[in-house]
């Protein structure tokens, strides 16, 4: 290769890979009081025990669309976990994460006005394990998460109203960096 074409693509080589429009979580939950911060948090560990296992797939290769598949194994069988997509980072305390991060911010906080609470504007999924305690669910929304503000995923309790009603906190999982 000659020095003039070689010069000319050193600024290539240099330059920043483009961030991939598929970003992967994989982990293993852990106790929030774990020595180093764990990326998986579990809260209640009778449904989601220590060890059990989540991969979630986040998936915004088209503009303006955003599709979440998580995947678990290991979890408190035949079992409905609502889940959302949440405004702060996960932490000893469950509350850490905040509220549902929502497309277009509720100005009154908690949200409840189902104007802004809602599946359009929230990401939402109902994870529900078989009997071994695996399961899969996704997703899909019409908009991108603003970059950095929906930092992790809260799965739920879930109570007898049904599986949209959240009830306690009882995992979060970490999300981006």
């Amino acid at each position: 290769m000659s020095a003039p074409l070689a010069t000319a693509l050193l600024p290539l080589a240099l330059l920043a890979p483009t961030a991939s429009p598929v970003s992967v979580v994989e982990a293993a939950f852990d106790p929030a009081t774990a020595f180093v911060p764990p990326t998986a948090v579990s809260y209640a560990d009778d449904l989601v025990p220590y060890g059990a296992h989540t991969r979630i797939v986040t998936d915004r290769s088209i503009p303006g669309r955003t599709v979440l598949t998580m995947t678990v194994s290991g979890l408190a069988p035949d079992h409905e976990f609502p889940a959302h997509l949440h405004t702060g980072a996960c932490g000893a305390d469950p509350a850490s994460s905040g509220p549902h991060y929502q497309d277009a911010p509720d100005p009154v906080q908690p949200s409840t006005d189902p104007a802004y609470a809602n599946e359009r504007n929230e990401l939402r999924l109902v994870l529900r394990t078989d009997g071994q305690g695996e399961g899969t669910a996704t997703a899909a929304v019409t908009w991108e998460p603003r970059p950095g503000e929906a930092r992790s995923l809260v799965l739920h309790a879930g109570t007898p109203a049904g599986p949209h009603a959240a009830g306690d906190r009882v995992a979060c999982v970490k999300l981006g960096k």
